[in-house]
Parts: C-alpha cells; sequence; structure tokens
C-alpha cells in the first residue's frame, strides 16, 4: 500500500491538505437548504429578502448573503415579471401622440390599452384591458400566462365588435407596436397614437 504522502506527491499536491477538514458547517447549510426550498416551492415570489426575513422569524440567524448563496448553490431565484418585461421593438413603427390639447368630452372618442400582472399564490398571469379613456368602461379584457401580442390583438378584436374609436392610444410596448395590432387599426380607420418615451 502506497503512503498517502507519496500518493499526494505523485498528484502533485501539499500533504497536509489531505488531512484538512472544512471549517464550514456543512449540516447547518443542508438543514437551511431544505427549508429554503420547501418555502420556496410553497411561495416562488420569495427572493433573498424575503426569504432572510422568513428563515430569521423561523428562528435561524442567517444574513442575507448565506442566503443569497445557498439560493444560488440550489439555482432558485424569486419567480416575478422583471422590468421591461415588454419593451418596445426597434424594428416596429412607432406613432406619434396625438392626443395633446385635446379635450375628451364623449365616448368612443378615445380607446387606450395596457398591461398589468396579477399574481397569484403559485406564478403570475398577464392582464391585458381594452378601455374607453371617456367613460371608463372597459370594453374587452384577455388573461395569459406569457407576455404575447395575440392576447392583446385578441382583446382588441372583441372590443372593435361593440364599437369603433376616432383614437386609439397605447405606450410603445412591443404587443401594441406590431404590425397585428396596429394593421387592425389601421384596417378599421382608426388614428393610432402612443405615448413617446417622456411620458412612460
Amino acid at each position: 500500500m502506497i503512503p498517502i504522502s507519496k500518493q499526494c506527491e505523485f498528484l502533485g499536491l501539499c500533504w497536509s491538505s489531505y488531512y484538512y477538514s472544512s471549517q464550514k458547517d456543512d449540516g447547518y447549510n443542508l438543514i437551511l437548504m431544505n427549508l429554503i426550498d420547501e418555502q420556496y416551492t410553497r411561495i416562488p415570489f420569495y427572493g433573498v429578502s424575503r426569504m432572510t426575513a422568513w428563515l430569521r422569524r423561523q428562528g435561524h440567524l442567517v444574513n442575507p448573503k448565506r442566503v443569497r448563496r445557498l439560493m444560488r448553490l440550489m439555482g432558485l431565484e424569486a419567480v416575478y415579471p422583471k422590468p421591461w418585461l415588454s419593451q418596445s421593438c426597434l424594428e416596429h413603427k412607432k406613432y406619434p401622440y396625438l392626443l395633446k390639447g385635446v379635450t375628451i368630452n364623449h365616448s368612443d372618442q378615445v380607446w387606450c390599452a395596457d398591461i398589468t400582472y396579477i399574481r397569484l399564490m403559485v406564478g403570475f398571469v398577464y392582464l391585458t384591458v381594452v378601455m374607453d379613456w371617456f367613460s371608463r368602461y372597459v370594453l374587452s379584457w384577455e388573461l395569459l400566462i406569457i407576455l404575447d401580442k395575440e392576447f392583446c390583438v385578441k382583446a382588441l378584436e372583441q372590443a372593435l365588435r361593440i364599437s369603433k374609436p376616432e383614437f386609439f392610444n397605447t405606450d410603445q410596448e412591443a404587443q401594441f407596436t406590431s404590425q397585428d395590432f396596429t394593421g387592425r387599426l389601421e384596417d378599421a380607420g382608426v388614428k393610432i397614437s402612443m405615448d413617446g418615451r417622456s411620458r412612460l
């Protein structure tokens, strides 16, 4: 049998490193990781701050740095809509804002559309709404679990079955600047108005 010192020499290792034992509390980290995994399964939108606070409420004196390291090691991150999920698309045509100085004084003068998200117990869904500016009447709405232009076009189609506006105002999100969306408005003879970046 070859002595440990010779084995380390063959491998180019310092023989004293063979006897090194980690000072980390790996057993406790495993307990924390199990707790993090269970809580993340229940509430996947918990990030480092919330997870740290939750662990402290369970009696574990942990700091955010440790929780971040463990969550990263586990490949976990909070599930929530990230900022600027629906940025404008450079290839899409942008329309000017047409409503400056316009008095909104009757229904079907200006419609608008927007997208928001609704948080659920697990995850979230996206909601798009088409609304009349004057009456604040919701003409149509659609829900979807992914951010896609199709559910915006579908909501628009439903609203256009009810009536037709003179102007349609949106922001410059890619769903609203897509040819499918703007083309449908142009086909209906609706003037398209878009909020500029200064208005976002």
